[in-house]
C-alpha cells in the first residue's frame, strides 16, 4: 500500500479523504449498529439460521466487542483493509454490502484490532503516520493534512485473542474524549437490534460491570418476510458489486418493538423515517452515506413488495385492535413513507384482512349495530363485519362501505324470513337506539311483512284482523316491538283504536258482518267491558233472531225484562244462538238490551241537544223559557255539564207503564238519570239545576190509568190534594222517584201559589205567568186596611167576572203586584198575597166588611199571638 501511495500520492489522498468521510460522516454514529452487523454476517457465514451471540462491553477506556460465527480470513482482513470491497459480495445472506462499514470504528479510537481463533489483526494511526512519513513523495500531503492518515489501509499482526465462548473479538481502545458517545450508542440498543439482525439469538450489553441481555425469544412480535430474485433490469443504475446481489428482501415486524428507532432499516437503521406501526427491515439501495434509500427503479419496485408483505402481515392478525392498529394513517412522515402507506392501503383494500376473510372492499360496517344482533343479521348481510369494528375510522381508509342502523334496517323489508327469525332479531336489536328501528319490518299474522312497529298489535288473535288491526305474527311477538310503538293485545286498548270503532261504525252495513262482530264480542267479553262503558259498541252488527244483523243498541236480549214493556216489535231480538255463544254479559257490553239503555253526553249546548230522544228539542226550550223567567238573559247559551238520559221511552207499550217505571226505579243507573237534576253552567259561571230530561219525560209522557204522573198524586199524600188530583196506583215507587217524574206528593208541589187552585181544579195548567182575561177598573183601597196590612196598595183592579184562563177567579196578583179582585174577600185575599202577610187574609176579609167594628176585630185578633 505505501508503494502505491508512494506512485500515487493523489491515491492516498483520495483513501484518506473518503476513510475520513466514512468515519465522520455517514457512519459517525453507526459504530455499534456496524459491529453488530458484522457479528451477524459471521454468523450466517456458519450457516446457523439465529444462534449467533454478541457481547458488547465498555470496560474504562476500552470498547469491544466479541461474537460467535465464521472466525476472520484471510479475504476478511483484505475487505477491513480495502475501502468500499465488501469480502461480502458473493454472499447472499449477509447484512454488510459495501466494505466500508468498519470504517466506523474511526469515529472513537485510532488503534483497533480483530482477534479470531484463527488470527488477529490490528492497524494503528501512529505507525501508519511514521511510515508515511518517511515516505518522501508523501511527507507534503502528510503536512498539508497535519498528520492525518488512512487508519485501515496499513494492517499488523496482532497477538490479541478473542475471550472464551466467542469465536472473533474486536477491540477499540478509546480516543481521548470518546468515551461518553460509545456509552450514548451502547445506552441506544434494544431488542429492535435482533429485529434487524435475526441471524443474531442473544445480545448482551455490558457498561462498567452492568450487563443487559436482549433475547430473539423474548420479543413478542410478530414478522412476515418476502424474498426473490431481481430481475437485473432492476439492477442496472447500481453499483457493480451491488448488481452481482441478486437477492431481494424485505421483512415487516409488529409492533414496533419499544425505543425502536421509527425509519426504514436497510438493514440498518436509516434517516428515512417511517411513522407506520410495525418495523421495516429490506434490501433497499442506498445512497453512499447508507442514510437515505438511492432513487430508482429497484426503490419503486420493493416499496411494492413491502406493502405485498405488509397486507400478509395485517391478514395474519385478528380482532379490530390488532388488525385496525395496522392500517396506515393518512399523512406520511416523509416521501418514502407516503409512498409506502399509498401501497399499503391499496393492498389492504384487496386483501382478506376483515373478519372470515373479507377483503374490505367486499365488507358493510353498520354504525350502531348490538353485539348480539350481529349472529342473525351475518346471515342476510353478506360483508357484514361484526359491531365491535364498525366504530373505527380506520374502515374508511381501506374503502368499507358503511351504513346507518336505520338504512339496513329499512333494507331488511325486501327479507323473506319465517317468523321465528325476526323474534331473534328483535331479540338481537333490544339495546339499540330506537329512532333508528322506527322502520323495522314486522311479520303479520295473515303472512304480510309490514313497515315500522307503530299500531302493530301484539299477542292478539289473528280474527283481529277483521277489525283493521295489523296483528303480528305470534311466533314474531317480543317486547321490543311495544317499546317501538306496537301495541299490546289488551282488549282497553284496542277497543279505543279508531280503526276499532270505524269497524263497529261499518259493520251494519258490511256485506259479511259477522268476523267484525265476532272479533269485537271476543274484545269485550276478554276485556270485562260494562254495559254503557263504551256507548258507541251499540253500532256493533249482532245476528238477531230473524236471520238478519241490527245494531246491537238495537236488539233486545232473550227473555230480556225490557221486551215485557215495549210494544210489540219494537225492537229486535239477539239470535238465541249467538246469546248462547257470546253470553248476555257481551251483549249486554255491546249494547244489547235487557232493560232501558242510557244515553251520555258531556258539554252539551243547551240549545243543541241530538240525541234522537224524543221530545228532546221541547225539553231543552221548557228550560230555557224557565231560565229566562228566574235570570237575566245570558248572551251564551246553558250548558249541561253532563247529560244522562234513558232512551226508548217512546216504545213502551202505553198500558205496560205500571211495570216499566219499577223497572226504571229499581235499576241504580237508570233511577239516577230519572231523579238526578242536571247542572247548567251559564255564561256568568255560576251553576243551576233544572229537572232531568227523563224525568220530565215521563211526568208528561208515561200513562197511569190514562193519565200522566204530573196529573196524579202519589199514593197516602196529603189529602188536601185529594179535590184535585187522582190518586196514582201504589207500585212500590220511593218519593223522590215519584217527585222526579211529577207526581204530587203535597198540595205545594202542584199549587205554588193559592190563587192558583181554582185552574187545578177546573184541570188547567197552572202557570204563574198568567193574567186576567180582562183589566178591571181601578179603585182605591179602602183605608181601613192599613189598619191590618201595612204598607197595603193604595188601588186595586175590581172585576164584575174575574176569570184566568176562562176560569171563574174570586182574585190573582200579577207579577208587578197589581190585586185583581171580584169579592170582598178575594180583595182580602190579593191584599194579603202581595204584601207577603198570608196569614191575615180572614182579619182583613172581616174588616172589610165591617169597617166599624175594627176596633173590636183587632182586639180579638191579638189574642192569636
Amino acid at each position: 500500500m505505501l508503494s502505491g501511495w508512494a506512485a500515487a500520492p493523489a491515491r492516498f489522498r483520495e483513501d484518506a479523504n473518503a476513510e475520513e468521510d466514512a468515519a465522520l460522516g455517514g457512519y459517525r454514529d453507526r459504530l455499534v449498529i456496524e459491529l453488530a452487523q458484522n457479528a451477524a454476517d459471521a454468523v450466517t457465514a456458519t450457516g446457523d439460521s439465529g444462534g449467533g451471540r454478541l457481547l458488547l462491553r465498555l470496560d474504562g477506556e476500552q470498547l469491544t466487542a466479541a461474537n460467535t460465527g465464521r472466525p476472520l480470513d484471510a479475504d476478511g482482513v483484505q475487505a477491513l483493509a480495502t475501502l468500499r470491497a465488501s469480502a461480502k459480495r458473493d454472499d447472499r445472506g449477509s447484512v454488510g454490502r459495501f466494505g466500508v462499514g468498519f470504517a466506523a470504528v474511526l469515529a472513537v479510537t485510532d488503534e483497533p484490532v480483530v482477534a479470531s481463533r484463527t488470527g488477529a489483526v490490528g492497524w494503528s494511526a501512529a505507525r501508519t503516520r511514521e511510515e508515511v512519513g518517511q515516505v518522501p513523495a508523501l511527507a507534503e500531503e502528510l503536512a498539508r493534512r497535519d498528520g492525518q492518515v488512512p487508519v485501515l489501509r496499513l494492517p499488523y499482526p496482532s497477538d490479541a485473542e478473542p475471550p472464551p465462548g466467542f469465536d472473533t473479538v474486536v477491540v477499540l481502545p478509546l480516543r481521548a474524549g470518546t468515551r461518553r458517545v460509545a456509552e450514548r450508542l451502547l445506552d441506544e440498543v434494544d431488542a429492535g437490534l435482533l429485529l434487524m439482525l435475526p441471524a443474531l439469538a442473544e445480545v448482551a450489553v455490558e457498561v462498567d460491570g452492568v450487563r443487559r441481555t436482549f433475547r430473539a425469544a423474548d420479543l413478542d412480535v410478530r414478522s412476515v418476510e418476502a424474498t426473490g430474485r431481481l430481475d437485473p433490469q432492476l439492477l442496472a443504475d447500481r453499483p457493480t458489486e451491488e448488481r452481482a446481489a441478486r437477492q431481494w428482501w424485505v421483512r415487516w415486524a409488529a409492533p414496533l418493538p419499544a425505543g425502536t428507532l421509527p425509519v426504514l432499516h436497510a438493514p440498518t437503521p436509516t434517516d428515512e423515517p417511517l411513522d407506520l406501526p410495525a418495523l421495516l427491515l429490506g434490501s433497499f439501495p442506498l445512497a453512499p452515506d447508507r442514510r437515505h434509500v438511492a432513487p430508482g427503479p429497484l426503490r419503486d419496485f420493493l416499496v411494492q413488495r413491502a406493502a405485498d408483505a405488509y397486507a400478509e402481515l395485517v391478514a395474519g392478525v385478528t380482532g379490530p385492535d390488532a388488525v385496525l392498529a395496522l392500517v396506515p394513517g393518512p399523512v406520511g412522515a416523509g416521501p418514502l413513507d407516503a409512498e409506502l402507506r399509498r401501497a399499503i392501503v391499496e393492498r389492504l383494500a384487496d386483501a382478506p384482512v376483515l373478519p372470515g376473510g373479507r377483503r374490505p372492499g367486499d365488507a358493510v360496517a353498520v354504525d350502531g349495530l348490538p353485539e348480539a344482533a350481529y349472529p342473525t343479521l351475518a346471515e342476510v348481510l353478506p360483508g357484514l363485519l361484526p359491531p365491535q369494528w364498525a366504530g373505527r375510522r380506520e374502515l374508511d381508509r381501506l374503502g368499507v362501505r358503511r351504513m346507518r342502523l336505520a338504512d339496513l334496517v329499512d333494507d331488511l323489508a325486501a327479507l323473506d324470513r319465517p317468523p321465528s327469525w325476526w323474534h331473534g332479531l328483535y331479540e338481537g336489536l333490544a339495546g339499540a337506539e330506537r329512532e333508528a328501528l322506527s322502520g323495522l319490518p314486522v311479520p303479520l299474522a295473515d303472512g304480510r311483512l309490514v313497515r315500522g312497529p307503530r299500531g302493530v298489535v301484539l299477542d292478539a288473535a289473528p280474527e283481529l284482523a277483521a277489525l283493521g288491526l295489523r296483528v303480528v305474527h305470534p311466533q314474531a311477538a317480543h317486547p321490543l316491538l311495544e317499546r317501538l310503538g306496537a301495541l299490546p293485545g289488551r282488549p282497553e286498548v284496542l277497543l279505543d283504536l279508531p280503526a276499532v270503532r270505524a269497524a263497529v261504525a261499518a259493520s251494519v252495513d258490511a256485506d259479511d258482518p259477522e268476523p267484525v262482530a265476532v272479533a269485537v264480542l271476543g274484545l269485550v267479553a276478554d276485556g270485562a267491558v260494562r254495559p254503557g262503558e263504551r256507548p258507541w259498541l251499540a253500532e256493533l252488527a249482532v245476528r238477531d233472531d230473524e236471520g238478519g244483523w241490527s245494531a246491537a243498541g238495537e236488539l233486545l236480549l232473550p227473555d230480556a225484562p225490557l221486551a215485557q214493556v215495549l210494544t210489540p216489535d219494537a225492537l229486535g231480538v239477539v239470535d238465541p244462538a249467538w246469546a248462547d255463544r257470546f253470553g248476555a254479559t257481551a251483549l249486554a257490553a255491546v249494547g244489547c238490551l235487557s232493560t232501558f239503555a242510557l244515553v251520555v253526553d258531556v258539554d252539551l249546548p243547551l240549545t243543541a241537544p241530538d240525541h234522537d230522544l224524543d221530545a228532546e228539542d221541547e225539553w231543552a226550550d221548557d228550560l230555557l223559557d224557565d231560565l229566562l223567567d228566574d235570570l237575566p238573559e245570558q248572551d251564551v247559551p246553558p250548558v249541561v255539564g253532563e247529560f244522562v238520559a234513558v232512551r226508548d221511552l217512546d216504545l213502551v207499550d202505553p198500558d205496560r207503564w205500571p211495570q216499566a217505571l219499577p223497572l226504571l226505579a229499581g235499576d241504580p243507573a237508570l233511577r239516577a238519570a230519572v231523579v238526578t237534576p242536571v247542572r247548567l253552567r251559564l255564561a256568568d259561571g255560576r251553576s243551576v239545576d233544572r229537572p232531568s230530561y227523563t224525568g220530565w219525560w215521563l211526568g208528561r209522557y208515561a200513562r197511569l190509568d190514562g193519565q200522566p204522573p204530573s196529573r196524579l198524586r202519589a199514593p197516602g199524600s196529603d189529602p188536601a190534594l185529594g179535590a184535585l188530583l187522582a190518586e196514582a196506583p201504589d207500585l212500590g215507587l220511593d218519593a223522590d222517584f215519584l217527585a222526579a217524574i211529577g207526581m204530587a206528593t203535597r198540595l205545594t208541589d202542584v199549587v205554588a201559589a193559592p190563587m192558583l187552585l181554582p185552574l187545578v181544579r177546573a184541570g188547567s195548567r197552572p202557570d204563574p205567568g198568567l193574567r186576567p182575561d180582562g183589566d178591571g177598573s181601578e179603585r182605591p183601597v179602602p183605608g181601613v186596611a192599613a189598619r191590618v196590612l201595612a204598607g197595603a196598595p193604595a188601588t186595586f183592579r175590581e172585576h164584575d167576572d174575574l176569570r184566568v184562563a176562562g176560569v171563574p177567579c174570586d182574585w190573582w196578583v200579577d207579577d208587578d203586584a197589581t190585586v185583581h179582585a171580584a169579592t170582598v174577600e178575594g180583595l182580602a185575599r190579593g191584599l194579603a198575597w202581595a204584601v207577603d202577610r198570608w196569614e191575615c187574609r180572614l182579619l182583613l176579609a172581616a174588616v172589610l166588611a165591617e169597617p166599624d167594628r175594627v176596633d173590636e176585630l183587632l182586639a180579638e185578633a191579638a189574642w192569636d199571638g
